[in-house]
C-alpha cells in the first residue's frame, strides 16, 4: 500500500472520501480493486489511507490505495475509459466537481457515478448537461456506513454501456443473498443486490421510494411500540423481547432486529431504558417528503408514507404537545379485550398487514412514474435488491420478488394471490388493534392510513361521487355520469330554478 503509484494502475476513483466514501473505498480494495482517493479534507484523505494499510497488512490483501493531492493526480491514475465515482453531498457541488474534473482533463468517454443522495429530477438534469462532455452515471447507495463498507444495496441507473463497465465492480462490492434470499456473509458466494434499473435518474428515483417505504416501516414499528407501552405498560426490555420473537418469522428484518435491540439498552447513566431518556423529536432529511411530494404530483397515493412524514413533523412540536397534554382531555374506554397474548398477536398482523400496504403503495408510485418517464422499471429486480445490504432489508421482499416474478403486470401488491389470502387471514386483528388504539387515546397514523388505503382499494364506490358534485356546484367543474361513457361530461346549473342538467 502507497501514496504513490505507476500511471493508468487504479481501477476506480473515489472523490469525497467521509464516511460514506471511505467505506465504499475500503469495500472495493477488498475486494481487490485499486482505488485512487480525493478529498479537500485532509484529515479524511489521511485516514482513509491509514485503514487502507491497515487493511492490507491486516489481510495480506494486494490491492492498492492511492492518495492524491489533485484532481489532475487522480485521473492519470487511471485506466480508460476513467470511472470516478463522487460520495459527496447532494445539491450544486456534484455540478461543482464534475466542472473542475473536466479543467482537470476529463474525457467524453469516461465515467463520473454520482453515489449521494441526489434528487432523481437533478440527476436527469445532469445527465443531458452533461452529454458529449462525460458519461453521467449514477449509483444511489442503501446501508449506511455499515452497508457501504461491508455489502450496501446498489441501484444503479445511466447508460448501458457504462453499466457494463461498472457491474463487476458493484456486483463485487454489494451485498448478497442465497437463493432463498437470505443475507451471506461479506464475501461469501450469493447473488449480488446491484440492481440495474434503466435510464438516468431511475436509480436514485427508486432509492427515494425505497427511502419513503423505509419512514413508513419506521413508523408503524414505532406506532406498537407506543402501544405496548402507553396503553399495557409494558416496559421497553419486554416490547424488545416481544419484537425480537416477531423477527424470528414473518417479520423478520433489519428494522424489527435493531428495534429490539434498541428497546433492550440500558441507559449509561441510569437504571431506566435508555429509549425512555431519548428525546421524541425526530430528525428527517427530506426523502421522505419528496416521495410523498412525488406521489400527490402523479397521482398515486402514498398516504402512510404521507403520515410517516408528518408523524416526524409532529414530533418536532414538542413544546405545543406538552402544553396539549395540560389542555386536552381524552375520552377513552378499555380495549376490545385485555389479555395480553391476544394483544400481542394482533398488533403482529396489524404490523404484517400495514406493512404489506405501504410496500404496495411504494411500488404503485414506482410504477405509475416509470410509465410517465419511459422507465422499464423491473419489479421483481427492485425487489431482489433490496433483499439484503438496505435499510429495508427482510424476508418479506423474498415474497414480493415472487409476487412480481409470477405476475410482471400485478397491478397492486395486494392483489397478488398469497398476499390477499394473508391480509384475508390478519384483517380482523388488524381492525382490532387500531379500534382498541382508538379507544385508549393512542395515536397510530400510520397502522390507521393504511388500513383505510386497504379499505379504499377494496371499495367499488366511494363517495367521490358527492365530492364532483360539490366541485360542479361552486365551481362548474362538471361530472361523468354512470350510465354514459367517461369522456361525456355533465353540469347543473344549480342556481337556477328549475335546475336542467346540460351535456356539455
Amino acid at each position: 500500500m502507497t501514496t504513490l503509484s505507476s500511471i493508468n494502475n487504479s481501477h476506480i476513483a473515489m472523490i469525497g472520501l467521509g464516511v460514506m466514501g471511505k467505506s465504499l473505498a475500503l469495500n472495493l480494495l477488498d475486494n481487490g480493486f485499486n482505488v485512487a482517493g480525493f478529498d479537500i479534507n485532509q484529515h479524511h484523505l489521511d485516514q482513509t489511507t491509514q485503514e487502507a494499510t491497515a487493511l492490507n497488512n491486516s489481510e495480506q490483501n494486494h490491492s492498492v490505495f492511492i492518495s492524491c493531492k489533485s484532481l489532475t493526480e487522480l485521473l492519470n491514475q487511471l485506466s480508460t475509459p476513467r470511472v470516478i465515482a463522487l460520495s459527496i453531498p447532494a445539491g450544486n457541488i456534484v455540478e461543482t466537481v464534475i466542472d473542475d474534473l473536466l479543467k482537470a482533463g476529463l474525457q467524453p468517454q469516461d465515467i463520473v457515478i454520482d453515489t449521494g443522495n441526489s434528487l432523481w429530477t437533478d440527476t436527469i438534469a445532469r445527465d443531458k448537461k452533461y452529454q458529449g462532455k462525460l458519461n453521467f452515471f449514477s449509483t444511489a447507495v442503501s446501508g449506511g456506513e455499515q452497508g457501504a463498507r461491508f455489502g450496501p444495496a446498489l441501484m444503479a441507473s445511466g447508460d448501458p454501456q457504462a453499466w457494463l463497465h461498472i457491474k463487476p465492480m458493484w456486483n463485487a462490492i454489494s451485498a448478497k443473498v442465497d437463493k432463498n434470499g437470505m443475507p451471506v456473509p461479506p464475501k461469501h458466494p450469493g447473488e449480488p443486490c446491484a440492481t440495474y434499473t434503466g435510464p438516468s435518474g431511475s436509480g436514485h428515483y427508486v432509492k427515494m421510494v425505497h427511502n419513503g417505504i423505509e419512514y413508513a416501516d419506521m413508523q408503524l414499528i414505532c406506532e406498537v411500540y407506543q402501544y405496548l407501552n402507553q396503553a399495557l405498560g409494558l416496559p421497553a426490555n419486554e416490547i424488545g423481547e416481544i419484537f425480537n420473537q416477531w423477527n424470528q418469522g414473518v417479520l423478520n428484518s433489519y428494522l424489527m432486529e435493531i428495534s429490539a435491540d434498541i428497546l433492550k439498552q440500558k441507559d449509561f447513566h441510569t437504571d431506566k431504558p435508555l429509549v425512555d431518556m431519548i428525546l421524541d423529536k425526530a430528525g428527517q432529511k427530506g426523502t421522505g417528503t419528496w416521495t410523498a411530494i412525488n406521489s400527490f404530483e402523479v397521482g398515486s397515493p402514498t398516504p402512510t408514507i404521507a403520515q410517516s412524514v408528518y408523524a416526524r413533523s409532529l414530533s418536532s412540536l414538542k413544546t405545543r404537545r406538552e402544553l396539549g397534554a395540560k389542555l386536552l382531555t381524552a375520552k377513552t374506554e378499555k380495549a376490545l379485550t385485555d389479555d395480553l397474548s391476544t394483544i400481542v398477536n394482533e398488533l403482529h398482523d396489524a404490523l404484517y398487514c400495514a406493512k404489506l400496504c405501504v410496500y404496495a403503495q411504494g411500488f404503485d408510485l414506482m410504477k405509475t412514474t416509470s410509465s410517465q418517464q419511459g422507465w422499464p422499471l423491473n419489479f421483481a429486480d427492485i425487489a431482489k435488491g433490496w433483499r439484503s445490504g438496505c435499510i429495508i432489508r427482510a424476508i418479506f421482499l423474498q415474497s414480493i420478488t415472487k409476487a412480481f416474478e409470477s405476475n410482471h403486470d400485478l397491478d397492486n401488491l395486494m392483489f397478488d394471490q398469497s398476499f390477499a389470502k394473508e391480509l384475508e387471514q390478519r384483517q380482523l386483528n388488524w381492525r382490532r388493534s387500531v379500534a382498541n388504539a382508538s379507544l385508549q387515546g393512542i395515536p397510530i397514523p400510520g397502522m390507521s392510513s393504511a388500513l383505510s388505503y386497504f379499505d379504499a382499494m377494496r371499495c367499488a364506490t366511494l363517495p367521490a361521487n358527492l365530492l364532483q358534485a360539490q366541485r360542479d356546484y361552486f365551481g362548474s367543474h362538471t361530472y361523468s355520469r354512470v350510465d354514459q361513457p367517461e369522456a361525456n361530461k355533465y353540469h347543473v346549473e344549480w342556481s337556477q330554478s328549475p335546475r336542467v342538467e346540460q351535456s356539455l
